[in-house]
């Protein structure tokens, strides 16, 4: 764990879970760059300090989400040198192999589950229970435009996926009572190394059997519409937000 000086107590803080790459570093980043607070989460500590570069509002703290207990001491973490936490970006996640079902093995299915949909819930409880006793707070769940509509090959993705809808609701209702306001953000095609799990930058498998070089968009616009969705007062819910790469395949994938 690394340490950053000391800030005013009005700061907001966000914590962001898969910080190390991707959607999170260019998150991460922006947040700070506009006066957050931001502990930055993840399984691998280097990647996490090349994220924060040594900001005096970054806390790096290393953790593997779908370990409960450690995800626990991520905001314990948060809470004592920030004094409380106002938002989780609930972002951690791997694609898994692209195979149909029949060519998935319950170890791989193990390993996304485990990851997206047991890490993205161990994440939400943490920031659930420490809500609760401090005022209220946002959670924007990362869910994906596999959220929605399926990619040919993405079972384990997409289940997954499909569960952080569910999640998203549940908060989103569970929490009311509470000031808990939860957004499910499915992003499409930002330019990200996810992208190269799946080829959609070398030609993506389409449902027609063909394979296409798919568009993007930059990192720094889906940072942008995190940073957004963090900064909206409590007294108003963004329950869903999709924001895609222009003429992606997406509405019916094809």
């Amino acid at each position: 764990m690394s340490h950053a000086s000391e800030v005013p107590a009005s700061t907001p803080t966000i914590v962001v879970t898969g910080a190390g790459s991707g959607i999170g570093r260019a998150a991460t980043r922006l947040l700070l760059a506009q006066g957050w607070n931001v502990v930055l989460a993840g399984r691998t500590e280097a990647s996490l300090l090349e994220t924060a570069q040594e900001h005096s509002r970054a806390l790096v703290v290393t953790a593997d989400v779908s370990d409960p207990e450690a995800v626990q001491q991520v905001f314990l973490a948060a809470q004592s040198h920030f004094g409380s936490v106002d938002v989780l970006f609930n972002n951690a996640g791997i694609f898994g192999p692209s195979v149909a079902i029949d060519e998935l093995t319950p170890q791989q299915w193990d390993e996304v589950c485990r990851i997206n949909l047991t890490g993205a819930i161990n994440a939400a409880r943490a920031a659930f229970t420490h809500f609760k006793v401090h005022g209220g707070g946002r959670i924007i769940n990362n869910g994906s435009i596999s959220a929605q509509t399926p990619r040919v090959n993405s079972v384990a993705y997409t289940v997954t996926k499909h569960g952080i809808a569910g999640l998203t609701k549940c908060l989103e209702l569970d929490g009311r009572p509470y000031r808990i306001r939860a957004t499910q953000l499915d992003i499409g095609n930002t330019a990200s190394d996810l992208l190269n799990d799946f080829g959609a930058t070398q030609g993506a498998l389409q449902p027609n059997g063909e394979r296409m070089v798919e568009p993007t968009f930059p990192l720094q616009q889906a940072a942008e519409a995190i940073a957004y969705i963090a900064g909206v007062p409590l007294s108003a819910s963004v329950n869903q937000l999709t924001i895609t790469a222009g003429g992606m395949p997406y509405i019916g994938r094809g």
